[in-house]
């Protein structure tokens, strides 16, 4: 039997999700185990939603961990069983003061197959997202790229005085020493620098000074790793180029909200935040699994003849309709005799994804109001696609008003248990945003109700309050930037 050990070196870029190369997000996608560090964003573990994640960076909440057992484990689970698909995400680029190439060896010494994805360094991406080109063709054809931890000895600055631009990497800590020894080896004390803390991502604060001066300027605006120092010329074009920080100065701007999603893809909801300036941490708090009754679902789609009404009260409820009509050889003109309601503009728009329009879309979002509003008239049948969480409340309605209300479980909602890592990380958060009552009740059960939350729509606010949260805003209209504006009168002094 032929191993299926593989390991996948991977640079996860800066810091912003979006850097992530497309070979990158490819080997996520095929990973059964993901090994990731603390400068690798956690909104990347989106494209591997099938995979175990471990945190093994070295701050935060796994400080113990060495090199040297990161790559014994890395190595251990790659040889695991039958064997496994590894990837190890790394923050920047996987060869650029990484340790990737001491990892990349010890997979070769171990027999293990690996590969190496390249990722955006930091050394490049953080002075572009700052304004400052490493090279420009009037004033630098060259630059350098130097480790400013000194405990990996003698940078030998003098051999440098032939390059143009230099971006020091790790170099906080030791700024001061590292500008007075670039000045002894013959670089001018007036020669611009500047600073970059948390490059690439809405934390990213800059500022400038001179070989001289900018140790002071960095400790007086309170900078820390991570962080790159860019000297030389160049840095005069920041003036002219910033763009970054000025697009990202919004009414969120630096602050933290945390969006509750499904791990299975990216979040609208997500980018919209980031527009308005905002720290987005996306926590998978539950996830959709198919069906525990799929020989139920597919005797309903094969015989629907039954049916007046098909109610669908979530987009995942559209997803998975589809999916499972799939799974029976069927397609949509199984649904051509029904009349289909979709319980709010969202999960409409989700139909017409299918070329379906909806019959039915109550005045206002919610089980409650599709259950009151729906134009079905006493004894016809109703059949409700929906998850094992049904919502009660719409099956009191319909039935109080006459109709015959059969649900049939389409799909699952299960708790997606987030790491302590990511745990830890909400908990930091000004706003959680919800867009659903199983988001609160999962939220409440992981990590209580002291919070300050955004809710789409009234029966998420009443979900939310019923469990205990007291500091709700809701969105005024069952649309995600409405849900995006929530979350900034949340965070409003």
């Amino acid at each position: 039997m032929t191993s299926r050990a593989f390991v996948s070196l991977i640079g996860a870029g800066p810091g912003d999700p979006g850097l992530l190369t497309l070979k990158g997000k490819e080997a996520l996608a095929r990973a059964d185990l993901v090994l990731f560090d603390y400068l690798a964003n956690p909104e990347l573990l989106r494209h591997c939603p099938q995979a175990r994640t471990v945190y093994v960076g070295k701050k935060g909440f796994s400080e113990y961990i060495s090199q040297e057992q990161i790559t014994a484990l890395l190595i251990a689970t790659a040889q695991e069983g039958g064997g496994q698909r590894v990837a190890r995400l790394k923050g920047g680029d996987v060869y650029v003061f990484g340790r990737g190439g001491e990892e990349a060896e010890a997979c070769a010494a171990a027999g293990v197959p690996f590969e190496v994805v390249p990722g955006i360094s930091s050394a490049i991406a953080a002075p572009a997202y700052a304004g400052i080109p490493v090279t420009h063709r009037e004033v630098a054809r060259s630059f350098a790229v130097l480790t400013g931890n000194v405990k990996e000895g003698d940078a030998h600055y003098e051999r440098l005085s032939g390059i143009d631009t230099l971006v020091l990497l790790m170099g906080v800590k030791n700024l001061g020493t590292i500008a007075a020894e670039l000045i002894a080896a013959g670089r001018a004390p007036e020669t611009p620098a500047a600073t970059i803390q948390w490059g690439t991502t809405p934390e990213q604060r800059t500022v400038t000074g001179t070989l001289a001066t900018i140790e002071g300027e960095v400790r007086r605006a309170g900078l820390e790793a991570p962080a790159v120092t860019v000297v030389g010329e160049v840095v005069r074009l920041r003036d002219r180029l910033r763009w970054f920080d000025v697009a990202h100065s919004g009414p969120l701007a630096g602050r933290q909200v945390a969006v509750t999603r499904t791990r299975e893809g990216g979040s609208g909801l997500a980018d919209l935040l980031r527009g308005r300036g905002a720290q987005v941490l996306e926590v998978p708090l539950i996830r959709h699994a198919p069906t525990g009754e799929p020989e139920t679902v597919r005797a309903v789609l094969n015989d629907l003849s039954w049916v007046r009404w098909l109610l669908l009260s979530s987009q995942q409820a559209v997803v998975s309709l589809f999916s499972e009509l799939d799974e029976a050889g069927l397609d949509v003109r199984a649904l051509g005799g029904l009349k289909i309601a979709a319980v709010g503009p969202a999960t409409a728009r989700s139909l017409w994804e299918h070329g379906i329009r909806a019959d039915f879309v109550p005045s206002t979002p919610g089980a409650r109001h599709l259950g009151a509003e729906l134009p079905a008239q006493p004894g016809e049948e109703l059949l409700h696609f929906t998850s094992q969480l049904a919502e009660q409340e719409l099956q009191a309605a319909l039935e109080g008003r006459g109709l015959k209300y059969v649900r049939v479980e389409g799909y699952r909602t299960e708790p997606a248990e987030p790491g302590q890592n990511e745990l830890e990380r909400l908990k930091s958060a000004e706003v959680v945003t919800l867009a659903s009552g199983s988001a609160a009740r999962h939220l409440a059960a992981l990590a209580g109700t002291d919070f300050t939350v955004a809710v789409m729509g009234p029966q998420t606010e009443a979900a939310a309050r019923e469990l205990g949260f007291n500091r709700v805003v809701v969105a005024e209209n069952p649309s995600l930037e409405a849900l995006a504006t929530a979350a900034e009168q949340a965070v409003a002094p």
